[in-house]
């Protein structure tokens, strides 16, 4: 395609060159330029791609997308944007040929739920005979392919170029998990949804959006960019509810304590699972899932009502939420001979601590030893909110290394300590070595007991200084029940 084609439907670009330059390839990153790529210089947090351009040019670059006019004697196509990000995502689906308006498409935002809502999704709409794919926090997969996930949400380019691969290998829906990142970002323009949920707000992200205010706000530019899109909304959740008051389309709610359109009754939880009784504009059915506790209910319920938005047949949603047996890193089970309850979760907010201790402590009555840190370099003003969470709910905490990134982890640690003092518990320990912390606590374990080890879920490394450490929550248990047993 050449600029006139990709460009169409920008307005307010100023292009300098020749319009009929054609464009093979579209990059954000100089290090992924090839002959013929248009190059996106964006300014980002920490560099700004106008640095870049020289190494974009020398690797074939014919043309260059930034906010800034052109420099004098630039001889090839340069096109200033006033928003280079939104110009970057609409020319994106042009080049790809519009991929998400050939899908149907669910984007699902929220703080909470979005990782596992999609993977009961997906089982619902295969069980209605469809071929999803799904972009998510752990892996970007198709009919055909499955890759692990750079980011939650990816950048416009990388979207629309998985849209297009879904397409071509048979892809009737997408569902796509929505990050507030990508929101703010103008990731997610151009993209065409057809439905788009709510799951709920909670403290996380605040290094980026400063306030939980500006956090709603930007949760909430996915469904007026949207605007064509059926919402599917949350309304147990103040923000939800909040959302759907504010939203002039007609909103399908669900929930399990307001009176809302899709309706969870007669729900009970146990080790084995979870059962509900559904009320739903489209009829009334019983679920039955292999997964764990409340924050999982809702979970289902956000895909089931998606499904519903969708109409998806009720056997569908029925026979997709009893099918789906869990998800990597969301309170996953980690089988042992020790007689122990051994979970691996990703909660990393304060809030998603709390649902973890409080549905370990449902399902299971003996003791709780949780294991967790925090990320360096993020969000400062949760840690110690996590820290008062474990005091005050877990019987024995051990405070550990997470991602530290440029961090002292001991600093880390030190955040999380005030929280847990001000609960007023003494029962917690500290060992920075993460690897240590766990062989710790399920050597400390009776039968019966359950340990949680919170904060990494699926991710598969460590993150200390500039290094990249492979680092497995789920290997480590294993490789510590290992030495219990063989000592």
């Amino acid at each position: 395609m050449n600029i006139k084609d990709i460009t169409k439907n920008v307005s307010g670009l100023k292009i300098s060159g020749p319009l009929e330059q054609e464009v093979t390839g579209i990059a954000y990153s100089s290090q992924k330029v090839k002959p013929g790529f248009l190059f996106a210089a964006l300014k980002g947090e920490k560099s700004d791609g106008l640095d870049f351009v020289p190494e974009a040019l020398e690797k074939g670059a014919s043309a260059v997308l930034c906010r800034k006019e052109k420099p004098e004697g630039f001889s090839k196509v340069w096109i200033q944007a006033q928003d280079a990000r939104l110009a970057l995502a609409l020319i994106s689906a042009e080049y790809y040929g519009q991929p998400s308006k050939k899908l149907t498409l669910i984007g699902i935002t929220g703080t909470k739920g979005k990782t596992t809502a999609t993977y009961a999704l997906e089982q619902m709409l295969i069980q209605a005979g469809f071929s999803p794919g799904v972009i998510g926090s752990i892996s970007y997969r198709g009919p055909q392919f499955n890759s692990s996930a750079q980011r939650t949400t990816p950048e416009a380019p990388d979207t629309d170029a998985l849209l297009q691969k879904m397409l071509e290998q048979g892809a009737t829906h997408c569902v796509m998990e929505v990050s507030s990142h990508s929101i703010e970002l103008k990731r997610i323009n151009g993209i065409d949804f057809d439905v788009t949920a709510f799951t709920n707000l909670s403290g996380e992200h605040l290094d980026f959006h400063k306030t939980l205010g500006s956090y709603f706000q930007a949760k909430k530019k996915l469904f007026i960019t949207a605007k064509s899109s059926r919402p599917v909304i949350n309304t147990d959740s103040e923000w939800g509810q909040k959302l759907a008051s504010e939203l002039p389309q007609k909103c399908l709610t669900f929930g399990i304590l307001t009176q809302a359109d899709v309706f969870a009754s007669h729900y009970k939880f146990s080790p084995d699972g979870l059962t509900a009784h559904i009320r739903s504009p489209s009829g009334a059915m019983d679920l039955t899932s292999p997964l764990l506790g409340k924050p999982n209910l809702y979970n289902i319920l956000t895909a089931a009502s998606c499904a519903l938005a969708l109409n998806i047949p009720l056997p569908a949603i029925q026979k997709g939420a009893a099918s789906l047996e869990g998800v990597p890193g969301r309170f996953e089970r980690v089988a042992n001979d020790l007689g122990l309850h051994v979970f691996v979760d990703y909660a990393h907010t304060d809030e998603a601590l709390k649902n973890l201790l409080e549905t370990a402590r449902e399902i299971h009555a003996q003791r709780i030893i949780l294991v967790f840190g925090a990320g360096g370099d993020r969000d400062q003003s949760k840690r110690p909110r996590m820290g008062e969470v474990a005091g005050t709910l877990a019987d024995w905490t051990i405070i550990t290394s997470d991602n530290p990134r440029s961090e002292d982890p001991l600093d880390i640690i030190a955040d999380i300590e005030k929280g847990i003092k001000k609960s007023g518990s003494a029962q917690y320990e500290i060992e920075p070595d993460r690897k240590k912390a766990i062989q710790k606590a399920l050597s400390s374990a009776q039968c019966g007991d359950t340990v949680l080890i919170a904060g990494k879920g699926h991710e598969k490394y460590q993150v200390i200084k500039d290094r990249i450490i492979p680092f497995d929550d789920v290997d480590a248990a294993k490789e510590a029940e290992k030495e219990i047993r063989t000592h």
